[in-house]
């Protein structure tokens, strides 16, 4: 409790930094958001993004370093409250990785976009780390697993089926945020935001409550933002796999204890499991089987919702938006949105052209969407076919979703042997009573 205490000490000082910030306003979503502009930054951002950059890849070298050679906690811990300090309060959560998935979407799009080269390798760089020494961004440079880590005094264990179905939600959210980045129609993983809000001190009113419901969450759930929505973590999770050094739990041979699995609050180490009997494996065949034919089912399934449901997807684009609100000016006065029409007759355009724009990006809307929905389908049925999969575990392993944040370090007696050679006579012993496999 003590060092969660001294945590949360340290990170209410940087409100007084957060007030200086007042150079860089919180964005406003409530009246419609504009795409970032294309237009050079000055010399003054320049400069503040290369000095972010830097501190990015310093924090995941140290992160990768504490972890795997030194494997040391604390270290890992004051790297994370430094990344809360100064990623989230000083610079008020932008540059961010994860919404800068939003931007390589934007920039991908056919509309001029020029992507800035801090948020290009905010979203590059961890996912290289990721290739090499795995999830070290996670633990020690987000400042959203940060700010959930802070308050997570009584961590619970999820259920894991509900572990397993919740963890399709980062790559629908991912598939969201992507697709109307691209249409250049909201940037909803920025909008949508819970933790932004505290690093800004300002938030819409359901955002804050939004803000608040995960904070209060994150009391009892281990990081529920990064496990179960966060598109960027869905991403690292996907690169993790191709890793050269990753996370271990033990420095040497496991004793198969289970103490790692208990202290870890993600639900992310997994047990040792034996190859099922031979009638078990029967079925478990046939439920891979099922799995594998769901893939495209449900791929096509979402594909064609996405394409009948493009129409109202479009909505969200402003072209559209503003050409609903003209139309219903003399058909529908009910439906008016006074700031959408202020803005479009400010224009001095005829509604004719607005119409036509709108129709064109409509189109583009049914032309896209399949994809949209595909992916959707596709993580689903690809998540299917995960727990169907049988898989020979010996040890206990950390799977893909570890956020390489080091507790389980403590846990361990063979890491706690090789930090204290007297304890070395009493491990042989416990081997021999505790080896489960041979």
């Amino acid at each position: 409790m003590r060092k969660w205490a001294t945590a949360a000490v340290l990170a209410s000082l940087p409100v007084v930094l957060a007030q200086q910030q007042a150079r860089q306003d919180p964005p406003d979503f409530a009246s419609g958001y504009t795409p970032p502009s294309p237009t050079a930054p000055g010399p003054r951002a320049e400069l503040f993004s290369t000095i972010d950059v830097a501190v990015l890849v310093l924090v995941m070298a140290l992160g990768a370093y504490f972890l795997l050679h030194k494997r040391s906690r604390r270290e890992v811990q004051v790297l994370s409250i430094f990344s809360l300090l100064y990623f989230g309060f000083y610079r008020l959560g932008c540059v961010c990785s994860v919404g800068s998935i939003q931007n390589v979407a934007l920039a991908l799009a056919p509309n001029g976009y020029a992507l800035p080269f801090a948020v290009s390798a905010f979203f590059l760089l961890p996912l290289l780390f990721a290739l090499f020494v795995g999830r070290v961004f996670c633990g020690t440079a987000c400042p959203l697993g940060a700010l959930q880590d802070v308050v997570a005094l009584r961590p619970m264990r999820v259920n894991p089926a509900l572990n397993r179905g919740l963890g399709v939600l980062p790559y629908v959210w991912l598939a969201v945020g992507v697709f109307f980045a691209y249409e250049g129609a909201a940037f909803f993983i920025c909008e949508y935001d819970p933790f932004v809000g505290f690093f800004r001190l300002s938030m819409r009113p359901t955002l804050f409550w939004i803000s608040i419901a995960f904070l209060v969450l994150s009391v009892f759930v281990g990081r529920p933002y990064c496990r179960f929505l966060c598109p960027y973590g869905a991403l690292l999770r996907l690169a993790n796999p191709l890793a050269k050094w990753k996370v271990t739990v033990t420095p040497s041979e496991c004793l198969n204890c289970h103490l790692c699995a208990d202290a870890c609050p993600f639900d992310s180490i997994q047990p040792p499991t034996s190859l099922p009997e031979t009638p078990s494996r029967v079925s478990a065949r046939r439920r891979m089987a099922w799995a594998l034919l769901s893939v495209p089912m449900l791929a096509a399934a979402f594909a064609l919702g996405a394409y009948w449901a493009a129409p109202a997807l479009s909505r969200q684009h402003l072209t559209v938006a503003m050409a609903d609100t003209v139309y219903s000016e003399s058909k529908k006065p009910s439906e008016l949105s006074p700031h959408l029409l202020r803005a479009w007759r400010n224009t001095g355009r005829p509604d004719g052209e607005l119409y036509g724009e709108a129709v064109a990006m409509q189109s583009r809307f049914r032309r896209d969407a399949p994809f949209f929905g595909g992916f959707v389908g596709l993580a689903l049925g690809l998540s299917f076919v995960s727990s169907a999969r049988i898989r020979k575990r010996r040890h206990y392993v950390p799977d893909d979703g570890c956020v390489s944040c080091g507790r389980c370090y403590s846990s361990c007696p063979v890491e706690q042997a090789r930090l204290n050679p007297a304890l070395m006579a009493r491990l042989d012993g416990l081997k021999k009573e505790l080896r489960v496999f041979p």
